[in-house]
C-alpha cells in the first residue's frame, strides 16, 4: 500500500519541480483519472514548449466547489461535462467546455481475492450471494463522474441495492484504487487510466466493463476567467497529436475532431 502511494507521489508533484517560481507557474484542476496521463503530457508540454503547470488532483465535483469557492485554477480538466457546465453557467469561464478524452471502467481484482474478473458482473453477483464478497471498493458517486458510472453499471445488473453495506467509496477515483490494491477489499470498480499506471502493475488483473452499461465518460476541459497565457497554451496543447497520443496511451479513446 505504501509503495503504491509513494509511486503516486511524483505525478503530483514532478511537474512543479523546476527552477522557475512556483508562483509563476499556473495552477490547473483536474480530475484524478488524469494522474499518470498528465504527469507524462506535463513532461512533453514543458519539453515542446518551455512553460510548466502546477496540478490539484481530485473528484470533479469537489474540484467544482473549491472553484466555486474562489480556488486560483486558471483551467479544469472534468472527467465529465455536468460540472464544466454548471461553472460556465455560473459565469466563472471563459468559453464553453469541449471534450479531450473519452475514460472506460474497469473491474479491477487485487492479487489474492477469491473474485474473477468478469466483465458480465455474474461472478460479482455470485460472491456476493455466496459470502466471497467482503467488500467493493468505487469513488463516491455523489462528486466523482467515474463513481456516478459505476454505480450505472451496478445497477444495470440489478446489484446496487444489494451491495449497500458493501461498498467502500474513495473520496476520488485515485484513493478508490488504493482501497482496491490495500489487501482488505476483494474488488474494485475503477477508470482504465488508473489500472494502466505502472503502479498497479502486479497487484491484480482487471477486465474492461462494457461502456453500454453506463453513461459516457466524456472529459470536458474549460478555461476559467483567470487563464492566463500559460493555461491557454496547454488548453490548446491538449487537443493536439502529442497529448492525444498520451491519453490513448493510458486507455481512453480521443475526440475526432480535426487537431
Amino acid at each position: 500500500m505504501l509503495r503504491f502511494v509513494l509511486a503516486l507521489l511524483p505525478c503530483l508533484f514532478m511537474i512543479g519541480t523546476s527552477p522557475v517560481s512556483a508562483v509563476d507557474r499556473p495552477i490547473v484542476a483536474a480530475a484524478s483519472s488524469l494522474i499518470g496521463a498528465l504527469d507524462e503530457i506535463g513532461r512533453a508540454f514543458a519539453r515542446d514548449t518551455g512553460e510548466q503547470f502546477r496540478i490539484s488532483f481530485g473528484s470533479s465535483g469537489n474540484l467544482s466547489r473549491q472553484i466555486i469557492q474562489g480556488a486560483p485554477f486558471e483551467l479544469f480538466l472534468s472527467a465529465d461535462q455536468r460540472y464544466a457546465k454548471a461553472l460556465g453557467d455560473r459565469g466563472l469561464t471563459d468559453g464553453g467546455s469541449v471534450v479531450y478524452a473519452v475514460g472506460r471502467l474497469v473491474l479491477f481484482v487485487p492479487e489474492g481475492s477469491p473474485l474473477r474478473a468478469d466483465p458480465t458482473l455474474e461472478d460479482l453477483s455470485s460472491a456476493l450471494n455466496n459470502g466471497r464478497l467482503k467488500r467493493l471498493a468505487m469513488a463516491n458517486p455523489e462528486h466523482a463522474p467515474y463513481g456516478r458510472a459505476a454505480r450505472e453499471v451496478l445497477e444495470h445488473g440489478r446489484l446496487w441495492q444489494q451491495l449497500q453495506g458493501t461498498i467502500i467509496y474513495g473520496e476520488n477515483v485515485a484513493q478508490a484504487a488504493q482501497f482496491t490494491v490495500s489487501g482488505d477489499v476483494d474488488a474494485g470498480i475503477i477508470p482504465y487510466s488508473i489500472a494502466r499506471e505502472p503502479a498497479m502493475a502486479g497487484k491484480g488483473i482487471y477486465v474492461l466493463l462494457p461502456d453500454s452499461l453506463h453513461s459516457p465518460l466524456h472529459h470536458h476541459m474549460v478555461l476559467l476567467n483567470n487563464a492566463g497565457m500559460v493555461s491557454r497554451s496547454l488548453y490548446t496543447y491538449l487537443r493536439q497529436s502529442v497529448a492525444q497520443e498520451i491519453f490513448r496511451k493510458f486507455g481512453f479513446s480521443t475526440p475526432t475532431y480535426s487537431q
